[in-house]
């Protein structure tokens, strides 16, 4: 089988509406994600950023997904990124709080905690800063997943043709 072929024919109202829906399931999962009040909400805005993803490409085919949507380079982009946040909170927690890792309870040490206060910059560290870490991370395993067992299939698929 060609790349460019399809096994399925085109289905233009399923196209479409995957146009219309796309944006606004990314959009809703940003804000699962970072748009509530509250601390936690990476794991499962991480999960509908990734439903999103894997529609357009379940839709659109692999070959589409894997060149123009979602490259090997910005996956990895994304869970270096999302490791990053994520690591990245706790240790400006170790190094602003003098090794005690207490949340910032010294708020000296933290800039942000002049305008924000201290509660404000724990907010934005746990919320915001986990949070992101944590949705970019599970959303590009995810994706990165989906495609590991898609070309396993086609592999599969290929073999069984010969």
């Amino acid at each position: 089988m060609t790349p460019k072929t399809r096994v399925y024919k085109r289905d233009l109202i399923i196209e479409m509406t995957t146009n219309i829906m796309f944006p606004l399931i990314l959009l809703f999962g940003l804000y699962v994600m970072i748009g509530t009040s509250g601390t936690g909400g990476g794991f499962e805005g991480g999960t509908v950023l990734a439903a999103g993803f894997i529609l357009y490409i379940t839709v659109f085919g692999h070959e589409l997904g894997r060149s123009d949507m979602m490259p090997e380079s910005i996956n990895v982009l994304f869970k270096s990124l999302g490791l990053f946040l994520y690591n990245g909170a706790g240790w400006i927690c170790v190094l602003f709080s003098l090794g005690t890792a207490n949340w910032l309870n010294m708020p000296a040490f933290w800039p942000v905690t002049e305008f924000m206060g201290v509660a404000g910059a724990r907010s934005f560290l746990v919320s915001y800063m986990v949070s992101a870490g944590i949705g970019l991370t599970v959303m590009a395993a995810f994706v990165s997943q989906y495609f590991d067992l898609a070309w396993k299939e086609e592999e599969e698929m290929e073999g069984d043709e010969e």
